[in-house]
């Protein structure tokens, strides 16, 4: 199950959006906008939604969170734009790399 929020997830939404692979959960976040979705099989499910929404493109990064050691990842096959200067899958720029990491552990409060 996909939920798309601007608030901190509950834990009876993190039952929920764990149940795709049980103890890691896909995440993607507007960071302009700060709307997390997370629970996808894969990140484009999730950015896609963020854009029915109008998020805007650029401001959409994927990751997830490990529930199990409590880890933030910033790998999705979404992160590579070369427009933006990011020629991997990992989120590059520091900055944008410590805005997704700070509103996961927003969205993910009672977890991390």
């Amino acid at each position: 199950m996909i939920v798309t929020k601007t608030t901190p997830y509950t834990k009876t939404e993190i039952e929920e959006v764990k149940k795709e692979f049980g103890s890691y959960i896909k995440t993607v976040i507007d960071l302009d906008k700060r709307v997390c979705s997370a629970g996808a099989n894969r990140h484009f499910e999730s950015e896609q939604i963020l854009l029915e929404q109008n998020s805007k493109q650029t401001d959409l990064w994927g990751g997830g969170v490990d529930i199990e050691t409590k880890t933030i990842d910033f790998n999705s096959f979404i992160n590579i734009r070369p427009t933006q200067k990011n020629m991997s899958n990992e989120i590059q720029d520091p900055k944008i790399r410590n805005k997704y990491e700070e509103l996961t552990k927003f969205f993910f409060s009672s977890l991390l």
